[in-house]
């Protein structure tokens, strides 16, 4: 019995990981595709110089997504996109966006990456593959 809830518990990150990668990967991929635009936005939001953070969005949103998917440096991607969903949601309050219609994704965002954070890939992953976490 036990060690069937192991094993589920294996499959549970792995499932976490494969959601949240495709979810950034889907959000990276207009980012990188449009990138004058997505500086231009990020510059009248206040973060400058906007096309800096343009790319560091971009690329830990769309590469970030696709490392979550196959468990490769996850607890680094998960650390930045726990440090991204901060960022967003303090913004947002400070914009005076409520939570629902608003922040709720990236609130559920930001537990899914300290989960990944604090806890790993977990055995299915490249991470455990290669012994990097």
């Amino acid at each position: 019995m036990f060690s069937l809830i192991l094993i589920w518990n294996e499959w549970s990150f792995f499932i976490l990981r494969l959601i949240l990668g495709l979810l950034m990967i889907i959000h990276g991929w207009p980012k990188i595709k449009n990138i004058k635009g997505t500086a231009e936005w990020m510059s009248s939001s206040g973060f400058k110089p906007g096309i800096f953070w343009a790319i560091v969005v971009s690329l830990v949103e769309f590469v970030g997504g696709i490392f979550l998917v196959f468990g490769f440096l996850t607890q680094i991607i998960a650390l930045l996109l726990t440090i991204q969903f901060l960022i967003i949601i303090f913004w947002k309050i400070k914009k005076h966006e409520r939570l629902i219609g608003g922040f709720e994704l990236d609130l559920i965002i930001l537990a899914t990456s300290i989960v990944l954070l604090l806890n790993g890939a977990g055995s299915l992953s490249l991470d455990k593959f290669f012994g990097i976490f």
